[in-house]
């Protein structure tokens, strides 16, 4: 059972005000209000281009709201005058794609940004390597190359390189929508032990089953606006609005998400 923090809801990890993002005429974000309380499960699902990509992106602005405000861990990232690197610090973040150096061990992959942010000491550094390597089950290929990995071998390393940098805030954005069917499970086992740690995590994802079993909160997006969110049970299994219900007939019925349409879950990213 997933562990629960008493004092999470008097004490938010990430605030999202208003939050607007436009990419020239293109309004991607309309108006986005959303708080997650330490400790908090939070998965984030709509059809491709509903802006949930860009929402997650603002909130440690590798994507710089037109307007809004965004607060984590109490301190406003959207102030000009914020020490962004010092709040990115708080903030782990696991990409479609891995990202890993692909010309230096797995260990390396996980060295490198300790010691160059952290200052960690190589000693150190290489232990807490091998703490996350064996919390993520990869232990034994600490000595190997990303191409040595299978996809879900490169996306669990790439976890682990967000967790030696001691995050307050794990962001996910489809973490398994790179991957091949058989290959999801453990990735997705990785992420409902961090879940059942109490690690506050926000996830863009397309996996329904593992929404509806681990989150606490799904948010529906659709057009850059929260349709509908609530208790994972109530809006997975029990959608209130059409379109909510529209877009989990199409992800859930294999027949219907042969169909071309707008509500087109691919995993693709919502920016132009």
């Amino acid at each position: 059972m997933k562990k629960t923090d008493s004092t999470a809801t008097d004490h938010p990890e990430i605030e999202i005000r208003g939050l607007h993002k436009s990419f020239g005429d293109n309004e991607v974000l309309r108006g986005i209000d959303l708080t997650i309380a330490r400790g908090e499960v939070v998965c984030v699902i709509g059809p491709s281009g509903s802006g949930k990509s860009t929402l997650l992106r603002c909130v440690n602005l590798l994507e710089e709201p037109t307007s809004g405000q965004v607060f984590v861990g109490g301190t406003e990232v959207t102030d000009l005058d914020v020490d962004i690197d010092a709040v990115r610090r708080r903030i782990g973040m696991v990409f479609q794609q891995f990202n890993l150096f692909p010309h230096v061990t797995v260990t390396k992959n996980l060295t490198l940004p300790q010691r160059r942010v952290l200052g960690r000491d190589k000693a150190r550094a290489a232990e807490v390597a091998r703490e996350n390597l064996d919390r993520v089950g990869l232990a034994e290929k600490a000595d190997a190359y990303p191409a040595q990995l299978s996809g879900g071998q490169q996306q669990r390393v790439a976890i682990a390189r967000a967790l030696v940098m001691s995050p307050q805030v794990m962001l996910f954005d489809e973490p398994t929508s790179a991957l091949d069917p058989e290959l999801v499970g453990d990735v997705l086992a990785v992420m409902r032990v961090l879940a059942s740690e109490g690690m506050t995590m926000m996830v863009v994802t397309h996996e329904m089953s593992f929404a509806r079993e681990v989150a606490d909160r799904v948010v529906f997006m659709d057009g850059g606006v929260i349709v509908e969110e609530g208790p994972a049970a109530q809006v997975v299994v029990d959608p209130q609005h059409e379109r909510t219900r529209n877009f989990l007939n199409r992800i859930l019925d294999p027949a219907a998400a042969q169909q071309p349409g707008p509500e087109d879950a691919t995993g693709k990213d919502d920016r132009p």
